[in-house]
């Protein structure tokens, strides 16, 4: 039994990224995590993601009750939107609302909405600390809403994509991972470098654990891309929920 978490009433959000595949070409197990998160990161096309999936991932999303969230990227299909890039801020900002607006069409379509977005990847890591960057992702949050553009903005603790979007007035949800190694500075460790994912499954329940414990974030992530997800993310939900944990969406 794990150690009861202080308060006892805390509630978290599960998030996991899904639909992250294309055409015949599949990566998630999406009906599985469905089945453990409160959240879904569903790839809208530019890092994974095709129409066809993006549609069957809203539907099972709806159906489970668990809340979609736009995972937007750079345009890099081949590198798995985890490629440095330059995007213009304009040209960003139109490519963020894009993506946004297609996730929405299935979304609606399935009778539930697009609530959040979360960016991946490079994207993720770049608006950590590149304020143009950032402020252009906020700047196609905002255009996609239109005249509400209220979505709130999933994203690390301390980044000035948070700062950019609790600025603009849109509510800004820093989250934690569960899977990911730490900087002694709060940021990711780049995948490149070893240790930067976390695959031992008691490490990533003791990793969980703690970050609920010390407040690192309104959310949990964990990747969907991870070799054994599903059964990772149910174990991370259970030693949760055995710690006095509840779980919800934020949006």
């Amino acid at each position: 039994m794990a150690s009861m978490i202080t308060p006892a009433d805390r509630v978290i959000d599960l998030n996991a990224d899904l639909g992250e595949g294309f055409g015949r070409w599949t990566l998630t197990d999406d009906e599985a995590l469905l089945s453990v998160v409160t959240s879904a990161n569903v790839a809208c096309g530019f890092h994974a993601g095709d129409p066809a999936t993006m549609r069957r991932v809203c539907e099972r999303a709806a159906e489970r009750g668990v809340r979609i969230g736009a995972q937007v990227s750079y345009r890099d299909l081949a590198g798995f939107g985890r490629r440095a890039m330059d995007v213009p801020p304009e040209e960003l900002a139109a490519e963020v609302a894009y993506q946004i607006g297609a996730l929405e069409v299935f979304a609606r379509a399935a009778g539930s909405r697009v609530s959040y977005v979360k960016p991946h990847g490079a994207l993720y890591n770049r608006t950590v600390h590149d304020a143009e960057q950032a402020a252009a992702v906020v700047a196609g949050v905002r255009l996609a809403g239109g005249a509400e553009g209220g979505l709130p903005v999933l994203g690390l603790p301390g980044s000035l994509l948070l700062s950019a979007a609790a600025g603009a007035g849109l509510p800004a949800v820093p989250e934690a991972f569960a899977d990911r190694a730490y900087t002694p500075e709060g940021t990711l460790v780049p995948r490149r470098e070893p240790g930067a994912v976390l695959h031992e499954p008691d490490q990533v329940v003791a990793q969980a654990l703690a970050l609920v414990r010390g407040g690192a974030g309104r959310s949990l992530c964990l990747h969907g891309d991870t070799p054994g997800a599903a059964e990772l993310a149910g174990r991370v939900r259970r030693a949760l929920v055995d710690a006095g944990v509840e779980l919800a969406a934020f949006a």
